[in-house]
């Protein structure tokens, strides 16, 4: 079973740092190899590149009231639940199907119900 995850390209998991600007305030996001191409298939899904999305993400999230204590964190929550939402036929694999075009409030009601399901 863990052969799988043993060998496998090992450059996923090294870090690298990206250096952007969110509201004129220079920062630096450090995190693997395996997010930030994730990262990039979702902003390429929306037009954006790595640094317009994790800017709009910042401001949405900071419109929703979040704690982006650890941001980095956040942006891997963010990849793992993109895959497990296509994996769970809820975002088309389609990398032409924008991200934007899926209907948001029925996929998290949907997963919240799965949610719900296991716990119960």
């Amino acid at each position: 079973m863990c052969e799988l995850f043993i060998k496998a390209d090992a450059s996923q998991w090294q870090s690298r740092t990206h250096s952007l600007r969110i509201d004129g305030v220079a920062t630096s996001i450090r995190i693997e190899n395996h997010f930030w191409d994730t990262l990039t298939e979702i902003g390429l899904r929306d037009g954006m590149t790595v640094a317009q999305l994790i800017t709009r993400l910042w401001h949405e999230a900071m419109d929703a009231d979040h704690d982006l204590g650890n941001f980095t964190s956040f942006l891997r929550v963010c990849c793992a639940r993109y895959h497990a939402l296509i994996a769970a036929g809820e975002i088309s694999k389609d990398l032409n199907v924008p991200i934007a075009d899926h209907a948001a409030r029925e996929i998290l009601a949907r997963e919240a119900q799965r949610r719900h399901a296991v716990i119960n």
